[in-house]
C-alpha cells in the first residue's frame, strides 16, 4: 500500500469511529497525535486528546443523534487527506455553549443538517490536524442562532 492509501485508511477509521453514528473515543488515543489540532468554523479550536474528547462528549450529549458521513471519495497527497461530508443532528440534550456565535438552551428540538470539507494531516499513522470548512451559516440558521435574511 502507498503512504496515501495508509493515510486514507487512518482517516476512514477516524470518520467512522469519531464522527460516525456510534462514537468510540478510544480512537482519539489510537490514531490522534497527543497535540492534535481540531479546528472548524463553528467552534473554538481544540487541541490534544483530552480537549478533543471533551468536545465530542459535550457535542454528542447535546445532539445524541449526531452523525456525519462521506459524500465523495477521499483525496490524498503526501501527508494530507481531504474529505467531503454531510451530517448533523437534533438538539435534544443539555444546553450547548460551544458555538462561537452563542449558546443553545437545553433541548430546543432544533435540527441541523449541513455539509463541509475537511483537510486532515496524517504523519506516521497519526492525525496531527483536522481543519474543516463547514457550512456553519446553514447550521446556525437552522438552530436559530443566526437570523435568515
Amino acid at each position: 500500500m502507498s503512504k496515501e492509501d495508509d493515510n486514507k485508511a487512518v482517516v476512514v477509521r477516524w470518520f467512522t469511529d469519531f464522527w460516525g453514528e456510534n462514537v468510540n473515543l478510544s480512537v482519539v488515543d489510537d490514531i490522534a497525535s497527543p497535540d492534535m489540532l481540531l479546528k472548524y468554523s463553528l467552534h473554538e479550536p481544540r487541541r490534544g486528546h483530552d480537549d478533543i474528547k471533551a468536545f465530542m462528549t459535550d457535542f454528542r450529549a447535546a445532539f445524541p443523534d449526531l452523525q456525519f458521513g462521506a459524500t465523495a471519495d477521499l483525496i490524498a497527497e503526501g501527508d494530507y487527506v481531504v474529505g467531503q461530508w454531510e451530517g448533523g443532528g437534533t438538539h435534544t440534550g443539555p444546553a450547548f455553549g460551544d458555538f462561537l456565535v452563542g449558546s443553545l438552551p437545553a433541548a430546543t428540538g432544533r435540527k441541523m443538517h449541513f455539509t463541509g470539507t475537511t483537510v486532515l494531516k496524517v504523519v506516521n499513522g497519526k492525525i496531527v490536524e483536522e481543519i474543516g470548512l463547514d457550512d456553519g451559516v446553514t447550521a446556525l440558521t437552522q438552530l436559530g442562532l443566526l437570523k435568515a435574511a
